[in-house]
């Protein structure tokens, strides 16, 4: 009864949304920043949460991988090798903060005035298996199947001189370090 309250939104949705602002939130408001990566990561799982709620498994998976997996981990060993304290921080004036408030605020204002109407549209969502990898698959295998192909061996290409790189690039150091022990 109270979601039917609520902008006839499915309990869930509105748990994972308060959820994610929540935790959004705290992101930007919180000084230590291994917590508010940690929080951060937290945000994106309650984002994938909302893409498996309205029926885009795939884009859940990519958002998890993707995003909470190697961004996040990558933000993690910036912060580490970075070693921040309070003394290096710039000192920030209150005036700041009440426009970043201002600004999200009329942000909100206007998103919440643009998708009024289109609300409806959006939560009946006519096609109901548009997100699934299933569908995608066959539209992938079918329609765009050289393009698939060409971004595969493009793929394959890219990897296989990164390899060629990195190993030139040791075997480059070892003559080097090689020749500057022996003189001759």
């Amino acid at each position: 009864m109270l979601s039917a309250l609520i902008f006839g939104l499915p309990i869930g949705f509105l748990v994972f949304s308060f959820i994610t602002i929540l935790c959004a939130l705290y992101v930007v408001t919180n000084d230590n920043p291994v917590f508010s990566v940690l929080a951060l990561i937290l945000t994106f799982f309650s984002i994938s949460a909302h893409y498996v709620m309205l029926n885009a498994q795939f884009l859940a998976v990519v958002n998890l991988i993707v995003y909470a997996g190697a961004i996040m981990v990558l933000f993690l060993f910036v912060l580490m090798l970075l070693n921040l304290s309070k003394e290096n921080e710039p000192k920030v004036k209150y005036g700041w903060h009440f426009a970043a408030v201002f600004a999200a605020g009329m942000l909100l204002i206007i998103l919440a005035a643009s998708l009024h109407k289109s609300s409806e549209q959006i939560m009946r969502n006519p096609a109901q298996d548009i997100g699934m990898v299933k569908s995608l698959g066959k539209v992938l295998f079918t329609d765009y199947l050289v393009p698939f192909e060409l971004s595969g061996i493009l793929f394959l290409a890219a990897m296989v001189g990164a390899v060629l790189l990195g190993k030139r690039d040791k075997n480059n150091e070892t003559e080097a370090g090689d020749s500057s022990n022996n003189p001759s």
